[in-house]
């Protein structure tokens, strides 16, 4: 079911780790941006839309992550965009003969029968220094970082305050560093400082997992991001409640614990 978000902005959420896919209403159709998981979930998607009389005329993947890059043929054949980098990133995985078997040793168990597979990946680069997303509606600007993934980008809805952050600014997830970069801290730091350069006139963020949050929540989620961050670069052991091993993300403790030591082995 389609949640309203804020003025011409829906949202979708997953049952997979609330996943969540942003819909920005334009003039002749919509732009879909990181559209779901399961193929069911999609072609719900893609009914509810129908219903609205609102096709997909554009989609964007906010980075090359498999869960980022999915699609459904009831979600049309609309151009679907990322940036340079995420989309050389993906299109280098589809290049491997066994890429279907790479990408389903991540899947979750629970879901692996139900993720379609056939349309992955199908990304268009931008070219190199765009900075709004080529579709005729409201204006959407591509803020573009190193952090989690190579080629990650979030979106600013700007007329309506939206940020769609991508797998970042989660209530629910701590960040999770690309530690094959050669600066996963910096990367992550510099990122949540582009983040808090537009944050005034964020009304609502939408994370890739996790609860949309409204009004000031996206200050709030990037002063808990840099808390935890500055933490693995120091040494100390976050405050983070996200780390809750009673909670039903328990296993986040065990990503926590790698991030540690893969930083501890990096020196």
């Amino acid at each position: 079911m389609l949640q309203h978000v804020a003025e011409g902005v829906l949202a979708h959420e997953s049952e997979f780790i609330q996943t969540q896919a942003t819909v920005v209403q334009g003039r002749d159709g919509v732009l879909l941006i990181d559209p779901g998981i399961t193929g069911s979930e999609m072609a719900d998607l893609a009914h509810d839309l129908r219903e609205l009389g609102r096709p997909v005329v554009a989609a964007f993947s906010t980075h090359p992550d498999w869960d980022h890059v999915l699609w459904h043929p009831s979600l049309g054949d609309a151009p679907r965009y990322g940036t340079a980098v995420g989309a050389a990133t993906i299109h280098e995985v589809l290049a491997s003969p066994d890429w279907q078997g790479q990408i389903a040793e991540g899947l979750p168990p629970e879901y692996a029968d139900e993720i379609p597979m056939e349309l992955l990946g199908l990304i268009t680069g931008l070219p190199e220094g765009t900075t709004r997303i080529p579709w005729d509606g409201p204006a959407v600007r591509i803020l573009q970082h190193r952090a989690h993934a190579p080629g990650h980008a979030a979106l600013l809805v700007e007329d309506s305050g939206v940020l769609v952050a991508g797998d970042m600014l989660s209530d629910i997830l701590m960040p999770f560093l690309d530690l094959q970069a050669d600066d996963p801290i910096g990367d992550y730091l510099a990122a949540l400082d582009l983040f808090e350069s537009v944050a005034d006139g964020v009304v609502a963020v939408v994370p890739g997992h996790g609860s949309v949050g409204g009004a000031g929540q996206a200050r709030r989620r990037i002063t808990q991001d840099r808390a935890y961050v500055e933490a693995l670069r120091d040494g100390r052991a976050p405050d983070d409640p996200r780390l809750d091993p009673s909670g039903p993300l328990y296993w986040l403790v065990d990503v926590h614990e790698w991030q540690v030591q893969s930083l501890a082995e990096r020196g």
